[in-house]
């Protein structure tokens, strides 16, 4: 068998790992949900009433905010299920597995290709709860079937290159505690952009810095996939922080895995 099969084999035994973890204790998949549910609620039952009269929804103003605040929801989902990637390889890191992990006749990368793969579907799986949920209380979307296509792409590349980025946050921490607070800026980040409310109605600064970060040019591109907003060029600007966001992100955990000792 080849170098390439064997990694691909050993790539899906640490997959299955992953999932049986998931399996095992759904209570961290449930911690991933309710921070976004709780705010989904929290926004469009509390605030959603005055926030979506400031779209311009004056007479069904909490139905015009669902749908406004759906995709950074779903964004906060994506988020959060990359910090708990990172507590995850922090676990693995800090409590021996890998060190008899690397006594094995293993492919080095398919403990953290196990990792991301698993986190993936998970964070997928998460989204499409949260979905589920929205629209049950009043998500709309009026996408086609190829624009849910293309969004759900969207959805996957920012997972993707968010978990990588938490692999190695996780790899770098030095404890399971610091692996749950380093991540947290990307949980702030959608608040600090389009997610929640207009970049144009914040202050010069806060505008500034919520125009050129990551998740805005996302957020805008799923909103627009799933409602018919104008995207833009916030598609290729996504694609483009998505792919250096992925890029940096593996080539940091990889030299970190690689290089560091075992704790």
């Amino acid at each position: 068998m080849s170098t390439l099969a064997l990694a691909v084999t050993d790539s899906a035994t640490m997959l299955r790992r992953q999932l049986r973890h998931m399996q095992r204790y759904p209570s961290l998949t449930l911690l991933i949900l309710g921070l976004p549910v709780i705010l989904l609620l929290l926004f469009v039952y509390v605030f959603g009433g005055t926030l979506g009269a400031g779209l311009g929804g004056v007479a069904h103003s909490r139905a015009v905010y669902v749908n406004y605040v759906t995709p950074g929801i779903i964004l906060l989902t994506v988020a959060t299920a990359a910090q708990a990637t990172a507590i995850s390889v922090a676990m693995d890191m800090t409590e021996g597995i890998i060190a008899r992990f690397r006594t094995m006749a293993i492919a080095r990368s398919s403990v953290l290709t196990g990792h991301v793969l698993g986190s993936l579907i998970q964070s997928m799986l998460s989204v499409a709860v949260v979905i589920g949920i929205a629209v049950l209380i009043g998500f709309r979307p009026t996408a086609s079937p190829a624009e849910w296509v293309a969004a759900i792409g969207v959805i996957a590349m920012i997972s993707f290159a968010l978990i990588w980025l938490s692999v190695a946050l996780g790899l770098v921490s030095k404890s399971v505690e610091t692996a749950s607070n380093l991540p947290m800026f990307l949980i702030l980040l959608p608040f600090l952009g389009s997610g929640f409310v207009p970049t144009e109605s914040m202050p010069a600064g806060v505008r500034w810095f919520a125009e050129y970060q990551p998740f805005t040019p996302v957020t805008e591109t799923l909103r627009g996939l799933l409602l018919g907003t104008p995207i833009g060029n916030n598609g290729i600007i996504a694609v483009a922080w998505c792919a250096g966001i992925a890029l940096l992100g593996y080539l940091w955990a990889r030299r970190l895995y690689i290089r560091r000792a075992v704790r």
